[in-house]
């Protein structure tokens, strides 16, 4: 058991972002790594040209690296935003004409978990109507998710650093999770259990992968205080992916933490360079 058991990938758009996109695969696979994971990469556009999209795929094959997950159009990410899809309007829209281009982007790379944050709440709307819409594209989501074989996820963040995002609780997002399956019928949304983000909001992380481990799709994490690598706080991070294990959770673990000062490329010294590789 122990960090050596598990797969894990790293998060590229929080690691390696000292190099431009296209280069971060080979750095993560001359790091030792061959599994990689993506915000979504054109914060500026939901709909980016093909030429992008061949150049990141190519990026990636070129690497060796697979990408086992990806978010949908999540509006200014990094930044003010915490997704789009419950956020009327404009930004609903965009969500939207994003979902079969995301969906066919993660069939071409052979991705099969695609992550949907929800959005914050907006001044002057109704949280009624927000969650209305959430659930209209949730659902939408779901089904472009089931073409291609993938999960929906569904992730909480935490309060203190996303005040505004409406799920900062493990039982909050499961809540959403449900709904979404019992609308669809289809039974492919599943938790993002980001083990950083339930510590900040003060919750029990062990219970909640008790209570959850079944429902989780994916999982993420960072120590805390800081976000930084593993050891750099003080969260058992290695018994709690053991314990996850021991529930049955097989899937990716996502390295979704800073590196702090120094290159990311120094920042696992960790784990060791033979648990790197997926398998």
């Amino acid at each position: 058991m122990g960090y050596t058991d598990q797969r894990f990938n790293v998060n590229l758009s929080i690691l390696f972002t000292e190099l431009p996109l296209l280069e971060r695969p080979a750095a993560a696979a001359a790091a030792g790594f061959t599994a990689v994971e993506l915000w979504w990469p054109w914060i500026e556009t939901p709909t980016p040209d093909q030429s992008e999209l061949d150049a990141l795929k190519k990026a990636l094959d070129d690497a060796g690296t697979k990408l086992v997950g990806l978010n949908f159009y999540a509006g200014q990410l990094p930044g003010p935003d915490r997704g789009a899809l419950s956020v009327p309007g404009e930004e609903s829209d965009r969500f939207r004409a994003n979902i079969d281009v995301a969906a066919d982007f993660a069939a071409s790379v052979g991705c099969k978990a695609l992550n949907a944050l929800y959005g914050n709440r907006v001044d002057g709307v109704d949280p009624a109507a927000q969650d209305e819409l959430a659930l209209e594209n949730l659902v939408l989501a779901a089904r472009a998710a089931d073409r291609i074989g993938a999960t929906l996820l569904i992730e909480a963040l935490n309060k203190p650093e996303s005040p505004r995002y409406p799920l900062v609780s493990a039982p909050a997002a499961i809540e959403v999770v449900d709904k979404v399956n019992a609308a669809t019928g289809l039974g492919n949304a599943k938790f993002l259990l980001d083990i950083y983000h339930l510590s900040m909001n003060g919750e029990d992380v062990s219970q909640v992968i008790e209570a959850y481990a079944a429902k989780t799709g994916h999982v993420q994490i960072a120590d805390n205080p800081g976000r930084g690598a593993p050891g750099t706080g003080s969260l058992p991070l290695e018994e709690l992916l053991d314990q996850l294990t021991k529930a049955g959770y097989q899937g990716w673990v996502g390295l979704e933490y800073k590196a702090g000062d120094r290159p990311s490329a120094e920042s696992f010294d960790w784990l060791p360079a033979e648990a790197r590789a997926a398998r």
